[in-house]
């Protein structure tokens, strides 16, 4: 509840591109370019693949275990980052395959894919969960977007459309990665594990942005013409798509 708009607007802005800097600095540094330094500084040091693969990937662990501790609580994304870490250590461990090791990133992968798509049996897909979660449950929009859920059928529609792709698309880089794993050297396969992942979120938000906004302007010309009423004419179901995608 800002006097003025102006002052708003400054000062949402600076403290969100600061939060935007500061996540793309944790990825630069600790989920690709720290275990790429350390696997060849340790390699170098004559450790063996397995060991320094093993040795390397504790680094994107660290800022998920710094954010469980800050907020007590670990968020699903870093407890299956976590338990990838694990499952490539003991298959590593055991096996003493270093590509076992490398499969590691797959395992959670695959897993957020899976329950993407096994998320379209409930009654809300994940999407428009971590969607509403982003927004905040408890907030106007929030509550907003949990009366368009109830409401619309093209609403839901919308964000079982966004959890589909989402879901084969974690699935289809599951199964690339593991391919690259088994098909290519093991320095080549962690270099390509570590950026693949980023470069599948970067098209998956492209596309739902994209997607949120056709059918925000699909839903105006509706609103426009008669054919769709709203509880809040102000603003229509896909807009509230495309203001949720974008929080995230």
């Amino acid at each position: 509840m800002a006097t003025t708009s102006g002052a708003s607007q400054s000062g949402g802005t600076a403290p969100a591109r600061s939060g935007r800097l500061r996540s793309i600095t944790v990825i630069v540094v600790f989920d690709i370019g720290a275990p790429l330094v350390a696997y060849k500084l340790l390699r170098s040091a004559g450790l063996s693949g397995v060991t320094s693969l093993v040795l390397s990937g504790v680094f994107p662990a660290i800022p998920v275990s710094i954010d469980a501790i800050r907020h007590r609580r670990v968020e699903v994304v870093g407890a299956l980052v976590l338990a990838g870490i694990l499952v490539g250590t003991v298959l590593g461990l055991l096996s003493h395959s270093t590509r076992l090791v490398l499969i590691e990133g797959s395992v959670p992968t695959g897993v957020l894919g899976a329950a993407f798509l096994g998320s379209l049996l409930a009654r809300q897909p994940l999407m428009f969960t971590f969607a509403r979660e982003f927004t905040g449950p408890d907030s106007a929009k929030g509550q907003e977007m949990t009366m368009l859920w109830e409401t619309y059928e093209g609403f839901r529609h919308i964000f079982r459309i966004m959890t589909v792709v989402w879901g084969v698309g974690f699935l289809i880089e599951a199964g690339l990665r593991v391919v690259i794993v088994f098909n290519t050297s093991t320095g080549t396969a962690l270099a390509i594990s570590k950026v693949t992942p980023f470069v599948f979120v970067g098209i998956l938000l492209a596309w739902t942005f994209a997607y949120g906004r056709h059918h925000r302007k699909r839903a105006d010309r509706m609103v426009a013409a008669g054919d769709l009423m709203l509880p809040n004419q102000a603003q229509s179901p896909a807009l509230k798509v495309t203001q949720a995608t974008d929080q995230t």
